[in-house]
């Protein structure tokens, strides 16, 4: 303002006019100098008015910029004291959806480290799993058709499975009623990723036992040479020679209706005869055809004459090694006591002393292979001898029982002598 006045006559001091007449006191209003001081003024007022109008847009954008900032401060630091509110409290806004927490705070799965992202997990020990991830980690599986064994809804939604009373397989309990096969040899479920052979009897035999299976009389006759062995080990040596046959499971049950009077078992696999017949034996060993299957199985007729008290040894094929030779071990005793004049005998003794023998071959293998043996090997051995001690069956079971622990208080000979004079176990 200063600078628009400079030159100026008039006695103007920051703008001000302070020109008194000194008459009266008040300002003076010479006419002469009026025009142009009206003009000065004029000029300052519409100069002033241009930098008011300038300044105050100037201010206005500041003010509003300031404004702006602090209405965010406010906003912000009104949404955190909501979301302590909202920590403290527990409390959820249902106006609005909540906050997603930053990522490093977001939880995570203890299974596969994933975020939960869903409402429903579990949290089991202080983790925390997507409700899938705990499935696979804690639920069963059924060895059978490999999908999580379902729960029972009648006895708190626990898990219920079927399971074998040696083996550790474990299914689904439906499995022991929808015709799931079982192994003829160790009785396992077949599983959906690992099919069983098919034999031409319509038996399934599992891999394991398939390995060591006996499929011919070449394989056949060798087992036979060394449980005769076992047997003179004992001085129990068989006197006469006795022919020994593999058969399938139509012609074993065919042979054990022509014998009169004898007891076997529910599923017989082996059978010794004592009356002349025409049994159908397998003269070759088979091969492994589409899907699995046994093909080209060739039997033949085998007549059967009275030479002796025994005419023959039927063993049912393709049965592994082991339980094989228990087996043959179990009806070459019934061989050695008809041959060697014993009474007939009630089922208790006969067939209980018979698995006596069967349980000691058995057990002498299991210990002569177990340095050479795979686990795999060592662990079926193991279960048929598990088979004829948890027998239920009063003449299988009990039978050998009692029998085994005759032999134990009174040695093989001492058993055997005392069978033959009252027919009874001491």
């Amino acid at each position: 303002m200063g600078n628009i006045f400079k030159g100026s006559s008039h006695g103007i001091r920051g703008g001000q006019y302070r020109h008194h007449d000194q008459t009266t006191g008040e300002p003076s209003r010479n006419s002469d100098s009026l025009s142009d001081f009206e003009e000065d003024i004029d000029l300052a007022l519409a100069l002033s008015l241009s930098l008011a109008e300038e300044g105050k847009g100037k201010n206005v954008t500041e003010n509003e910029s300031h404004l702006d900032q602090d209405e965010e401060i406010a906003k912000a630091l009104q949404e955190e004291d909501e979301q302590l509110d909202k920590a403290s409290h527990g409390s959820v806004n249902a106006d609005s959806p909540p906050q997603a927490p930053p990522d490093d705070d977001r939880r995570r799965c203890d299974g596969c480290n994933g975020e939960i992202s869903e409402n429903k997990y579990i949290k089991s020990d202080n983790l925390s799993y997507h409700k899938s991830c705990y499935e696979e980690l804690y639920y069963p599986k059924c060895d059978v058709c490999k999908n999580f064994i379902p729960t029972n809804a009648a006895v708190r939604n626990e898990v219920e499975c079927g399971g074998h009373r040696y083996w550790s397989q474990k299914y689904c309990p439906s499995h022991n009623h929808d015709g799931t096969p079982r192994c003829c040899s160790c009785e396992r479920m077949e599983s959906t990723d690992a099919p069983y052979l098919t034999l031409e009897d319509g038996r399934k035999l599992c891999l394991e036992c398939w390995g060591s299976s006996i499929m011919d009389n070449a394989d056949a006759e060798q087992l036979y040479l060394e449980i005769q062995e076992f047997y003179e080990r004992w001085d129990m040596k068989l006197e006469q020679p006795i022919p020994l046959l593999l058969v399938k499971r139509e012609a074993l049950n065919e042979a054990m209706e022509g014998e009169k009077g004898h007891h076997h078992m529910p599923e017989t696999r082996g059978l010794c005869l004592f009356e002349p017949q025409i049994v159908n034996a397998i003269s070759r060993s088979p091969r492994i055809g589409s899907y699995d299957q046994i093909m080209d199985l060739f039997t033949e007729p085998y007549t059967l004459d009275r030479e002796c008290e025994v005419t023959a040894i039927l063993v049912l094929y393709g049965l592994p090694r082991l339980l094989t030779g228990s087996i043959l071990a179990h009806e070459m005793m019934h061989a050695w006591l008809r041959l060697n004049g014993y009474p007939t005998l009630s089922p208790n003794v006969e067939e209980g002393i018979c698995q006596v023998l069967a349980h000691e071959w058995l057990a002498s293998e299991i210990l002569a292979g177990s340095a050479k043996w795979s686990e795999s090997e060592k662990k079926l051995g193991e279960f048929f001898l598990h088979q004829i001690e948890s027998d239920p069956s009063a003449a299988y079971g009990d039978g050998f029982r009692e029998g085994k622990e005759a032999v134990i208080n009174n040695g093989l000979k001492g058993t055997l002598d005392h069978i033959l004079r009252t027919g009874c176990f001491p």
